[in-house]
């Protein structure tokens, strides 16, 4: 019996903070659902995110300085979502602070609202979110609304994003350790080109530390990289090909953003092969 108490005491924090994670995880879902609703013009989406009552508000700055709440309810804003548009109503979100007590939530976001490909505005939404039947609903969304100093994907996100992937093959290059492993997380993969090559990152450290010790660990040159973002902003993925020793390489990978920048999650990288030669390379393969 003892034991199963300092068992209960000693794992009861984990356990509460893996519970805790899961509710954010869900109330950034509905978040996440809301604005893929908006994207694909869904009213059902959007409209399954909030309680009937619901109340949208956005704050504006009036022209003698003051501030002004515009008010709104739910059923003109998803009538308004499922008009047709010339432009795909794009809002995107860099940054989610969530905190939950019970059966409240909050969460404060950054974002940008694109038509389309073009920059409309960008500012903050603050979310309050009740818990019914097991299920997180918005009750209040208040915004704020500005033409400056807005994020974008294919401006400050995209430009960070390649410079880090671009400053992590540099490092490799010029054999400096620091850099390269200091540009994965702690739990990051790399998948090699052999079938066994699976590292976690300070595996990985231990298995390159002599080519780390060379003038050049690895010189893969980058080309023709494709980026993406997840909507919240927190996460990219891209692919990419090499110039490497063994040819055109295909890489790709998964980042993190975290407090210090954006930081490789997961790496694979794989050798090439033209499809009028994939015959004669499996019989390569083949020999003994």
């Amino acid at each position: 019996m003892l034991r199963f108490s300092l068992f209960l005491f000693v794992s009861m924090p984990f356990l509460l903070q893996a519970q805790n994670d899961a509710e954010q995880a869900a109330v950034r879902q509905v978040i996440q659902t809301l604005f893929d609703g908006m994207r694909a013009g869904d009213t059902n989406a959007v409209k399954s995110v909030f309680i009937p009552s619901a109340i949208l508000q956005t704050a504006l700055e009036a022209p003698n300085g003051d501030t002004q709440i515009k008010t709104g309810g739910v059923a003109d804003f998803v009538r308004a979502v499922g008009m047709p548009h010339d432009k795909v109503w794009d809002e995107r979100i860099f940054a989610v602070d969530v905190h939950i007590d019970g059966p409240l939530a909050s969460a404060w976001a950054d974002y940008t609202f694109f038509l389309g490909s073009d920059l409309s505005h960008c500012g903050i939404d603050h979310f309050l979110l009740v818990k019914q039947s097991g299920q997180w609903k918005i009750s209040l969304l208040t915004d704020t609304r500005r033409k400056q100093k807005c994020q974008s994907e294919t401006g400050e996100s995209l430009a960070a994003l390649h410079a880090m992937i671009d400053g992590w093959h540099r490092a490799a290059a010029t054999a400096d350790e620091n850099v390269f492993f200091d540009s994965m997380t702690p739990d990051a993969i790399y998948l090699g080109t052999d079938a066994t090559e699976r590292w976690l990152r300070d595996e990985l450290r231990t298995w390159a530390a002599k080519a780390f010790d060379r003038a050049v660990a690895w010189d893969f040159t980058p080309f023709d990289r494709h980026a993406y973002f997840s909507s919240d902003g927190q996460h990219a993925w891209w692919e990419e090909n090499l110039r490497t020793w063994m040819g055109i390489c295909r890489g790709s990978g998964v980042a993190e953003k975290s407090a210090d920048g954006w930081k490789i999650k997961h790496y694979h990288l794989s050798v090439t092969v033209p499809n009028e030669k994939i015959k004669g390379f499996i019989e390569l393969l083949e020999k003994k």
